[in-house]
C-alpha cells in the first residue's frame, strides 16, 4: 500500500511541473521570440522482489518480479523552431529566418536571444529596450574575423571628405572631326577636405587616321596622354591615364586622379564626350539606415555616399537545446550546449535576418491545450491511486477493532 501511496505522490508532483510548463507556454503565446519547452517523464526505478533465473535442465527460466516506485522528471526540452515573422515597419526590429541568435553583452558574460525588439539609446547604441543590453556586432574593422563590438548607429555621425581618385568618361569623339579639332570638357574633383575644384580636359584630333591626344595643364593639374580607335571605333590599349594634382595652398601635394576612357568610342557622329562616374566627396553625415539580409546596416549620409556603419553578428550552437533560459527571452552556455560560433547571417549555417520584423512566440495554443487535458487526467488518475491507498490503510487500521 506504501508503494502505491508514494507512487502516486510522484505522479501528482510531476503532472504539477508538467502543468507548470504547459502554464509558462500559454503565459507566453505573445512574447516576443519565446520558444516553448516540454516536460517528459520517466519511470523511477523498480523493487525486485524476484530476479531472473536461467534455464536449468528440464526446466525453463523465470522473469523477474518487479514492482515500479513511480515516475520522475525525465526532461524539460526547449523547442527552438521558428516563430512566424511579423511586419513591424520599424527599423530596429530585426528577426532571424532560420538558425542563430542575436548575441547580448551584459558586463563580461554574453546572452543571447532570438528577441530582436531592438532599439537606440540616447549614445545611438543598439540595445534592448527593457534591460539596455548592447547588442553586438561584428568589428569591420578587423575584417569580420568573429571580434564582437557594440552597434552604434547615431544620426548625424560625420562621414570624412573622400579626394577624388577616378575619373570615367565615355560616349563619343567624332572620327570624322578635322585634325587639330580640340573639344574641352570640364569635370569636378573634390581634394582630401572635401573642397570642390572644376579641371578641363583637352582632346585634339591627331594626324592619325582615328587618334586624339588629351592633356589637363593650365590649373591645379597636369596630365597628358592619347586614345587610338580601331577600324570599328573601339578603343585600344592603353585607355587610362593619370593626372596629378597640386593645389595653391599646399594641400594634398600630388594628389593622383586615375582617368579611365575605356567606354569611350571613336565612331561617326556627334561628338558626345561626357563624364560616366566620378568618386570622392565632401563632408557628410548621417541621415538614414536600413538592416540587410547579411545583418549589415547601410548608412545613407547626406554626401551622397553609402557606407556599411554596422554589421549585426550572429551566435549558433551545436546543441540550442542545451542553452539555460536566464530571462527577458535570453539564453546563456551551459556545459551541453556546446561552445559558441560566431559569424553573419546568411552564411552557412546561419539564417537570414528580415529587418524591420520580429519573430513571434513558436507556442502551438491547440498542442498546449491537449498536452492541458491529458496532463489534468493525469493528475486526476494519480490522485485516485492516493485516496484508494488511503482507503485501503483506513481498512488495515480498522482491523484491531
Amino acid at each position: 500500500v506504501l508503494r502505491s501511496l508514494y507512487s502516486g505522490v510522484s505522479g501528482l508532483r510531476n503532472h504539477q511541473t508538467r502543468l507548470d510548463v504547459i502554464g509558462n507556454n500559454i503565459a507566453n503565446v505573445n512574447t516576443i521570440g519565446f520558444k516553448s519547452s516540454r516536460a517528459t517523464f520517466k519511470d523511477l526505478f523498480s523493487q525486485t522482489l524476484r530476479a531472473a533465473t536461467s534455464a536449468h535442465g528440464d526446466r525453463g527460466g523465470s522473469n523477474p518480479i518487479q514492482v515500479g516506485l513511480g515516475v520522475t522528471l525525465a526532461s524539460i526540452d526547449t523547442d527552438h523552431g521558428d516563430g512566424s515573422i511579423q511586419y513591424t515597419g520599424k527599423a530596429t526590429d530585426l528577426a532571424i529566418e532560420g538558425s542563430g541568435f542575436f548575441i547580448l553583452r551584459d558586463g563580461n558574460t554574453l546572452m543571447y536571444t532570438r528577441a530582436g525588439n531592438f532599439d537606440l539609446d540616447e549614445e545611438g547604441y543598439l540595445v534592448v529596450p527593457g534591460s539596455g543590453l548592447r547588442v553586438q556586432g561584428l568589428d569591420l574593422a578587423s575584417g569580420v574575423d568573429g571580434k564582437l563590438t557594440d552597434i552604434r548607429i547615431s544620426e548625424g555621425t560625420s562621414h570624412n571628405p573622400e579626394p577624388t581618385g577616378r575619373v570615367d568618361f565615355a560616349n563619343n569623339l567624332n572620327v570624322e572631326a578635322a585634325n587639330g579639332t580640340k573639344i574641352t570638357t570640364p569635370f569636378e574633383i573634390y581634394d582630401s577636405l572635401g573642397r570642390l575644384h572644376t579641371i578641363e580636359i583637352t582632346f585634339t584630333k591627331a594626324t592619325g587616321a582615328n587618334e586624339w591626344d588629351w592633356s589637363v595643364g593650365g590649373g591645379i593639374a597636369t596630365g597628358t596622354g592619347s586614345l587610338t580607335f580601331n577600324t570599328d571605333g573601339q578603343i585600344l590599349d592603353p585607355n587610362t591615364g593619370t593626372i596629378s594634382c597640386t593645389f595653391p595652398d599646399g594641400l594634398a601635394i600630388n594628389q593622383n586622379i586615375d582617368l579611365d576612357f575605356s567606354a569611350v568610342t571613336g565612331a561617326a557622329g556627334e561628338t558626345s564626350l561626357s563624364v560616366a562616374y566620378r568618386d570622392g566627396a565632401p563632408q557628410g553625415s548621417l541621415k538614414s539606415y536600413s538592416i540587410d539580409g547579411t545583418g549589415k546596416v547601410i548608412g545613407e549620409f547626406s554626401n551622397g555616399m553609402i557606407r556599411d556603419i554596422g554589421q549585426v553578428a550572429m551566435a549558433r550552437f551545436a546543441n540550442p537545446s542545451g542553452l539555460m533560459k536566464v530571462g527577458n527571452t535570453a539564453f546563456v552556455e551551459s556545459n551541453n550546449s556546446g561552445l559558441k560560433q560566431i559569424g553573419q547571417a546568411g552564411t552557412a549555417g546561419f539564417g537570414s535576418i528580415a529587418s524591420s520584423s520580429l519573430e513571434m512566440s513558436n507556442v502551438d495554443l491547440s498542442l498546449e491545450f491537449t498536452e492541458m487535458i491529458v496532463t489534468q487526467r493525469g493528475l486526476q488518475a494519480n490522485s485516485r491511486i492516493i485516496t484508494t491507498s488511503d482507503e485501503v490503510l483506513q481498512e488495515v487500521v480498522n482491523l484491531k477493532r
